[in-house]
């Protein structure tokens, strides 16, 4: 399988002497194309580290990161700003919608940003891909918070990137409506082969192809899904 995100030593320590903390420990990975992967373990384990040192949103103390074979870890910040925008894409819990935009305007903004042609077309088929077809022209505060996860999934996918990260994207969200958004990310993987790593939610494990169990900052469990539900579950007790 193509590897499309390479960790190599990663560790991430914050703070000096006795009160350094170090939220990843010489940690080791190979994120598939084409995959979902669910990264898990409790609170404290490393998980929110592991998603910004390989999204690029923060640099590790030691070790390498590369998207693609390119090395991004090392990167000025203005070239790792350009990457981010159009070839890593991101979901939060928190939505992140401009509300001022329309839901159209949201989706598009990646390639404005990275000054690629605005093409309503485009945003349309996307938002057709996520069930929100006749809403382009809506305010994210006319959605409900299922919508509104919704643009956010078009909005990220909407660049076609090398990989999308999912932080905690049900969090917010009732059960039956977390179904359907995480139904969503797996369907960007299945049918439309995107590579979508997805961290803080353990029911996501039930749906991914890989689990990445994290301990004390350490990747102590790489496993396919199928048996590893019940790890992901004991990983957040």
């Amino acid at each position: 399988m193509d590897t499309v995100l390479e960790l190599d030593q990663v560790s991430r320590s914050y703070g000096r002497g006795p009160h350094t903390v170090h939220a990843l420990r010489d940690l080791d990975a190979r994120l598939h194309a084409r995959t979902l992967t669910a990264v898990v373990g409790p609170s404290g384990s490393g998980k929110s580290t592991f998603l910004q040192c390989a999204a690029g949103l923060d640099r590790p103390t030691s070790g390498t990161v590369r998207l693609a074979g390119r090395e991004i870890s090392a990167m000025r910040e203005r070239e790792l700003t350009r990457l981010r925008r159009g070839r890593i894409g991101f979901v939060f819990q928190s939505f992140n919608l401009l509300p001022a935009l329309t839901v159209q305007e949201n989706v598009l903004l990646p390639l404005r940003l990275d000054g690629e042609r605005r093409d309503p077309a485009r945003a349309r088929r996307m938002l057709a891909r996520v069930g929100l077809e006749g809403r382009a022209h809506a305010r994210p505060g006319e959605l409900s918070g299922g919508q509104q996860q919704r643009v956010a999934i078009a909005r990220a996918l909407i660049t076609e990137p090398d990989i999308a990260f999912a932080d905690e994207p049900t969090g917010s969200l009732d059960q039956g409506t977390a179904s359907e958004v995480l139904g969503l990310l797996r369907e960007a993987v299945s049918s439309h082969g995107a590579t979508v790593v997805v961290t803080h939610d353990p029911t996501v494990a039930a749906q991914a192809d890989r689990v990445l169990r994290l301990s004390q900052g350490r990747l102590v469990q790489d496993t396919a899904p199928r048996g590893a539900v019940r790890d992901a579950a004991e990983a957040l007790a």
